[in-house]
């Protein structure tokens, strides 16, 4: 069944712009992302929009649908009514591009910023099999596709710039926290998250876990896990004196 759908769609680019109506037919089964093809299709050759896969799993069509962030091609316009007018608007903590495109280099280089995996110096290729015991915990954090909704509905950067420098975001934390629970990883990642990357910044509200579209658990199974044991760490008098006495070799 096909009826009309009233759209407002945010036109503009770094100087500025303004929201457009428009009215486009919508089949059944579509998805937003359908209905923004077809505004470039038949009324916007111009309209910016970045997507790739159409399946949900690339994280490139992400934007605001509503006031909520999403993914373009994962938001059934069921969801809707049909009398209801849809408002699509770029994320709002990155530098909008052009129309519903933003910058989001932001993310690149805190990605950049999280040195990788760091197994044991003397450990050779084939002396450690992997259990599953020991990849559980982190595994469901390897299920992100970097669509960077966490990072845009996380208020300490979306509504904060100045926060940038200091905070890498839900996406990066949790990327500390995977690696910090691998079982070979030597690296300091508690010093790292709370001193480099700005964990104590995050107040744990989980609204990165609820836009999250691979329903990762990103504050109860990563952020919250990694505080505890940076608070352990700075604050338990055992866990202090443990690390001043010195191991046998």
């Amino acid at each position: 069944m096909t009826y009309l759908a009233k759209f407002r769609v945010w036109r503009g680019d770094d100087k500025g712009g303004d929201l457009a109506d428009y009215k486009v037919d919508v089949n059944e089964g579509e998805v937003v992302l359908d209905i923004i093809h077809r505004l470039q299709a038949t009324q916007s050759g111009d309209l910016a929009v970045r997507w790739n896969c159409k399946a949900g799993k690339c994280g490139s069509c992400s934007a605001e649908i509503n006031g909520r962030p999403r993914l373009l091609c994962m938001t059934r316009m069921s969801t809707f009514t049909e009398e209801e007018t849809i408002t699509v608007t770029p994320m709002r903590a990155f530098p909008v591009i052009r129309d519903l495109v933003t910058d989001v280099s932001f993310n690149y280089r805190k990605a950049r910023e999280v040195p990788s995996f760091a197994p044991p110096a003397n450990l050779k290729p084939g002396e450690y099999r992997m259990q599953q015991v020991d990849v559980e915990r982190s595994q469901e954090f390897r299920k992100c596709i970097e669509c960077f909704l966490c990072q845009n509905t996380c208020h300490v950067v979306r509504d904060h710039e100045e926060n940038k420098q200091a905070f890498s975001g839900p996406r990066f934390l949790m990327r500390i926290a995977e690696l910090d629970m691998h079982p070979l990883d030597t690296a300091d990642r508690q010093h790292q998250a709370q001193d480099e990357h700005g964990l104590g910044m995050c107040n744990i509200t989980k609204c990165c876990t609820e836009v999250c579209p691979e329903h990762i658990k990103i504050t109860d199974n990563a952020l919250i896990p990694m505080k505890e044991r940076v608070v352990d760490r700075k604050y338990d008098p055992l866990v202090w004196l443990g690390s001043k006495i010195g191991r046998r070799s």
